[in-house]
């Protein structure tokens, strides 16, 4: 049985596209099939960019339960479209904000979210409180900023920073930061509990589909 994986990040570079299938793949032993949203190379960045691709991900999610995909995968920690994809197909579904969300929350220890927008989502501050801390790395704004080295140094900085002020679990909120393969320096070069989106996803998609 296959999960279907929506990016939101329109990208024809096969490296980063199929990265978090992978993943999943390695981890959970998961059979994947990947596709991207259309005409948006540089994915959900604010509030227009994802009222544009709610409807191409119900859509996209619609498509893949069609080719036979027995669960989704949103790849995207704000959740966008999330309810509506729900109500689209007969078919679980799974999302990475929510997902990194609960398994933080369960750890039960002092937690900072991550990510390249001005504040936490909401799945985050639901799940972790409205004042859960929240930082993103010096000029990221765009997933795309990650896929540098510049970028990625910048969100190790990011991480370190957020350890240093208190917390003891940094947890992803832009599937971007598991396609740089950010949590495994986290945990070696910091020392912290690192909680990445897309693994999380993976661990209650893997109970569906008998990973």
């Amino acid at each position: 049985m296959s999960l279907g994986i929506i990016r939101v990040l329109t990208t024809a570079d096969p490296a980063v596209l199929l990265e978090h299938g992978r993943i999943l793949e390695r981890e959970y032993g998961l059979r994947t099939v990947t596709r991207c949203i259309e005409d948006q190379p540089e994915g959900i960045y604010d509030d227009g960019s994802q009222a544009m691709a709610v409807p191409k991900i119900v859509r996209l999610g619609r498509a893949l339960q069609d080719q036979g995909c027995k669960a989704l995968f949103l790849s995207c920690a704000a959740d966008p479209g999330l309810a509506e994809l729900r109500a689209a197909v007969s078919i679980p579904v799974v999302s990475a904000g929510s997902a990194a969300a609960r398994v933080a929350a369960c750890l039960r220890l002092p937690a900072a979210v991550m990510g390249i927008g001005a504040a936490a989502p909401a799945p985050f501050r639901r799940l972790l409180g409205e004042d859960v801390p929240y930082a993103r790395p010096d000029g990221v704004t765009k997933t795309v900023d990650l896929l540098t080295p510049v970028g990625r140094e910048a969100a190790l900085a990011c991480a370190r920073r957020l350890h240093e002020e208190g917390a003891k679990v940094i947890v992803f909120s832009c599937t971007g930061l598991t396609t740089i393969g950010l949590a495994p320096r986290v945990r070696a070069e910091i020392g912290c509990a690192a909680v990445d989106a897309v693994s999380a996803a993976g661990m209650f998609a893997a109970e569906w589909l008998g990973g």
